[in-house]
């Protein structure tokens, strides 16, 4: 059996494109710098969390679209640009937790307090500034090589692009390129995802009653994992 197999393949193809236009256009009333984005989290918390959230909920599920797309490309160029975006991935997923720590840091030390310890680190050197051209160079190869492929067509393969075009770092707000960048990724691949979610065979009677302890039990450890 592949992993991800068709089902988790295709819902995350459709999922995670979704989520993450969702959290650009939530936080798209906001200026992008980093102390507008601090101001915003201050003055509308729940949207602004509600944004950082969905964008990262799709950024982590777009692992297994990325995944799938290689899968069914095939090519060698296909599987060097799934490593790269994949790390782009994992980095983005790094600036998400310093997001969450500044919004922490505005809640416990003020806006104007959160700001000058943000603007005081912005430039300090990690794993992830060595490797931040993945974020964006990763994106250009796998697309070319699903084109080459014909995996995708050549509107579709220069939407995916546009996720290259996508900014980067930490409490990076919405900007045009930011609607561009993820409305194409959804032009891109939730066809896709659906094509490859109708190829799946039925979930029989016994997959349905088995699913439903799964999603109880993975509920009950979200719930814990909270605690501690």
């Amino acid at each position: 059996m592949r992993f991800p197999n068709g089902w988790v393949g295709g819902a995350a193809l459709v999922a995670g494109p979704v989520l993450l236009l969702a959290g650009t256009l939530l936080r798209s009333p906001f200026h992008y710098f980093f102390p507008d984005q601090l101001r915003a989290v201050a003055e509308h918390p729940t949207l602004v969390r509600a944004a950082y959230t969905a964008f990262l909920a799709g950024n982590v599920v777009m692992w297994a679209a990325v995944a799938h797309l290689v899968q069914r490309t095939g090519t060698r160029w296909a599987a060097w640009g799934g490593v790269l975006v994949t790390v782009g991935l994992f980095a983005r997923t790094f600036h998400a937790g310093v997001d969450q720590a500044a919004f922490n840091a505005a809640k416990q030390l003020g806006v104007q307090g959160a700001t000058d310890l943000v603007a005081r680190g912005y430039g300090e050197l990690h794993l992830f500034s060595f490797l931040s051209f993945t974020i964006m160079f990763g994106w250009f190869v796998l697309a070319i090589a699903a084109y080459r492929a014909k995996a995708l067509g050549i509107a579709r393969s220069v939407a995916l692009a546009s996720m290259g075009l996508l900014p980067l770092g930490v409490l990076k707000g919405t900007e045009l390129l930011s609607v561009v960048g993820t409305a194409g990724l959804c032009f891109a691949l939730v066809p896709l995802g659906v094509q490859v979610l109708r190829e799946q065979a039925r979930p029989t009677r016994k997959d349905v009653l088995m699913a439903v302890p799964v999603a109880l039990g993975l509920g009950a450890l979200a719930v814990l994992s909270t605690l501690g």
